[in-house]
């Protein structure tokens, strides 16, 4: 690991549209908020992270693969393709980088297709339910799991 966490941070389909979708589910929070929060967050704590969304999955594997060597570790919310991707599953294993999974909503109170997860058995740790809280928490997460590696 550098001496400054590098992290790269994914966001998966529809959450472009953050803001303005369902705001009751997701908030009123925009993605640009959300990832400016990140990057002050990670500027306190001494790390840097770098923001990628795409509503491909192809796209989103291929900046997985991409952050081997660059980055330390991985923060993600899959959204849709949580229940559905072997494939992106495959990819953050591939890695060996730790994964923090992140949800704005709670999954587990919601329908039931999205009680199952492809990504969390890959993940060090999941955060659901807090809004866009949860990626806030979700970095802590992850940045104490990178010191505590150390």
């Amino acid at each position: 690991m550098s001496a400054s966490p590098r992290i790269l941070v994914l966001h998966g389909p529809n959450l472009n549209l953050l803001g303005t979708r369902e705001p009751e589910i997701y908030g009123r929070d925009t993605l640009v908020s959300i990832d400016e929060g990140l990057a002050r967050l990670a500027k306190e704590r001494g790390a840097t992270v770098e923001s990628f969304q795409s509503n491909h999955e192809g796209e989103l594997v291929d900046r997985i693969q991409a952050a081997i060597g660059a980055f330390d570790g991985l923060l993600i919310n899959p959204a849709g393709l949580t229940h559905t991707s072997v494939s992106l599953r495959d990819a953050l294993a591939g890695t060996g980088l730790p994964v923090v999974e992140v949800h704005l909503s709670n999954v587990f109170a919601r329908e039931s297709f999205r009680h199952h997860s492809y990504v969390s058995g890959v993940a060090v740790g999941l955060v659901a339910g807090f809004g866009a809280q949860s990626y806030r928490l979700g970095l802590e997460a992850l940045l104490g799991h990178l010191e505590a590696a150390r």
